[in-house]
């Protein structure tokens, strides 16, 4: 089965302003303008969704949010409502984040909400998944992967599980300019892919889109997108950069399988 690769740009806190998100997507959209065998995400702050939603209106490229809420109004001081994000043209959401984990204690079973609420509404969900470098190192990768995958995706339909878009990153490689090598990024592709066949079925575990995040490169991006089961990236520092994100869009785009 031919999955679509999705390269998503986590510009996380540090493009925000209307002017850096304007200079960066203008020199951006052209050179990808071309590019249609690839889903290109750019997941920008919530201070200028609005502003880079208008900017990539009759673009190739769609627009994600970084977080949301599971509710949709209320009394949440500092929370943002998905209707809120699917007004505005937020087409994708992070959830699950390994930041949103770690530094704010977010747990699998807070995700699995707003994982719900997100599919109830059409947005599409990038959820995060991946282990800490100790946990690797006492060979517990596959029982995080196994607990995450359990209790973040929880009561979730085959058709739900499709539109989700599972994104594996090791914790120990984001940001850190460490990165798994492809062939470990795609072992452990392949057992979340065989773990979904198990609980859900074959057809489900063959169309799921898994992403790989964690230091993607240019210098990385076509060895780790040739792998069989890696079907694109979450990038974080290299989304910063025009070219840099380009040529990793553009070696997604060159190993099409």
């Amino acid at each position: 089965m031919v999955r679509k690769p999705i390269i998503g740009g986590n510009w996380k806190m540090n493009r925000g302003t209307p002017e850096d998100s304007k200079e960066m997507l203008e020199s951006l959209i052209p050179l990808v303008l071309e590019i249609n065998s690839v889903d290109i995400v750019i997941v920008v702050p919530f201070t200028v969704l609005t502003t880079v939603s208008k900017l990539l209106n009759g673009t190739n490229i769609k627009l994600g949010a970084q977080n949301m809420y599971f509710e949709d109004k209320g009394a949440y001081t500092g929370e943002v409502s998905p209707r809120f994000l699917k007004a505005i043209g937020v087409e994708y959401v992070i959830l699950g984040h390994s930041e949103r984990r770690d530094i704010f204690n977010e747990s699998d079973s807070l995700i699995n909400k707003k994982l719900k609420k997100a599919l109830s509404l059409d947005l599409k969900p990038i959820v995060c998944i991946g282990e800490h470098l100790e946990e690797r190192e006492a060979g517990k990768t596959k029982d995080i992967i196994t607990y995450q995958i359990n209790e973040t995706f929880k009561a979730l339909t085959k058709e739900e599980m499709i539109k989700t878009v599972i994104a594996y990153e090791p914790i120990w490689a984001i940001g850190t300019g460490k990165t798994a090598t492809p062939e470990q990024a795609e072992e452990i592709h392949i057992f979340i892919r065989e773990y979904i066949n198990q609980k859900f079925d074959r057809d489900t575990a063959d169309s799921i889109r898994i992403q790989y995040g964690g230091s993607v490169k240019p210098t990385n991006a076509e060895d780790l997108f040739k792998k069989k089961n890696i079907d694109g990236g979450l990038v974080g520092g290299a989304s910063l950069e025009t070219n840099s994100f380009y040529q990793i869009i553009n070696a997604a785009a060159l190993t099409i399988k």
